[in-house]
């Protein structure tokens, strides 16, 4: 009689260093804060594996897996979206991420202007954090509705196999590779913000604006990152497989 064996701990722990960062995530959301408490990208980078990951970030592997050991035991339920509907996932999309732009964009906006001009002779970085997010604000905005108008509806379509005869960018994969080149800078603008304001830490003289600005761009970054992991990590791939699939 054969006797199914468990895997051990060691071969657990190869499997996941293996497996990419968005995977990962994808599999249980939770581990996002795990990979944010050691500085991995999940989203932009979220193709990179675990133990590649580490390496390029200098970040002990045997902490990273103790810490995920750890976080399985969490009693908190997050959705998982993996086994969601391409419908569901872009519903939540647009709900939460998109809307939290639309919101939070605008308001971040006279924040970031009003810093710069009456902080910005003495706090040069300031005047750069507002310039950077101009241009952030204006590149997001567009970004999301050529999703919304163009991307999206495809996918829907797709899904319920109501497919366009021949749609103007030729195949998704298209639209989603812009996409994901659009999700690089965002990420690398924010990276440049984050760097100028010392990790979102107000000085101890800031005002109230000045801190009401850090702490939500501070929630900009978070959100932002889990946006593009959703987009990044799952809804594009299966996208590009539904298509695929269509196709045979």
């Amino acid at each position: 009689m054969n006797i199914a064996k468990e895997p051990s701990q060691a071969e657990n722990n190869h499997d996941l260093s293996n497996q990419s960062l968005g995977s990962l995530v994808a599999q249980k959301p939770l581990r996002a804060a795990v990979f944010d408490e050691f500085g991995l990208d999940f989203c932009c980078g979220g193709k990179q594996s675990l133990n590649e990951a580490c390496i390029k970030n200098g970040v002990d592997l045997t902490l990273v897996l103790q810490r995920l050991l750890e976080n399985e035991q969490t009693t908190v339920i997050e959705k998982n979206w993996i086994d969601a509907t391409l419908n569901e996932l872009i519903d939540n999309i647009e709900s939460t991420h998109h809307q939290y732009l639309k919101t939070e964009l605008p308001r971040l906006y006279i924040l970031a202007e009003k810093v710069a001009r009456v902080h910005g002779e003495k706090a040069p970085e300031m005047v750069t954090v507002a310039k950077v997010f101009i241009e952030f604000k204006e590149e997001l905005e567009q970004h999301t509705a050529k999703e919304e108008m163009v991307l999206f509806p495809y996918i829907r379509k797709m899904e319920k196999k109501k497919f366009f005869a021949s749609p103007p960018f030729g195949t998704v994969a298209n639209p989603i590779r812009c996409m994901e080149l659009e999700h690089e800078n965002a990420a690398h603008m924010l990276q440049k913000m984050r760097k100028l304001t010392n990790e979102y830490s107000p000085p101890e003289h800031a005002c109230g604006s000045w801190k009401a600005l850090l702490g939500g761009l501070a929630q900009l970054d978070i959100d932002l990152r889990i946006h593009i992991h959703k987009e990044n990590s799952i809804l594009f791939p299966e996208a590009i497989q539904l298509e695929k699939d269509s196709t045979k």
